[in-house]
């Protein structure tokens, strides 16, 4: 867990969206977040369970002017929606 300096190594976070159809709408749903091991596998952990069957793990991409994403107890707190651009 060390990387031999006394500090710990810190995990990568992702972030877990179902994509939910409204009205002709996408909406992309947080409902977890996906943790890089140190064996190189990966936990996932669901608040919320999709509808569909589908899931989307994507990395954290700050918006243009917004701050960046923090990693931790915050980045794991789920309940954002947003809309999808249409890709």
């Amino acid at each position: 867990m060390d990387e031999g300096n006394g500090k710990k190594k810190t995990r990568a976070v992702r972030h877990v969206f179902t994509v939910v159809d409204r009205s002709g709408k996408s909406f992309w749903v947080r409902i977890g977040a996906a943790f890089e091991n140190y064996d190189g596998s990966e936990t996932v952990l669901l608040d919320a369970l999709p509808l569909n069957g589908k899931m989307q793990i994507r990395s954290p991409i700050a918006k243009e002017g917004a701050p960046k994403a923090k990693v931790g107890a915050a980045a794991a707190a789920v309940g954002d929606a947003s809309d999808d651009d249409g890709d």
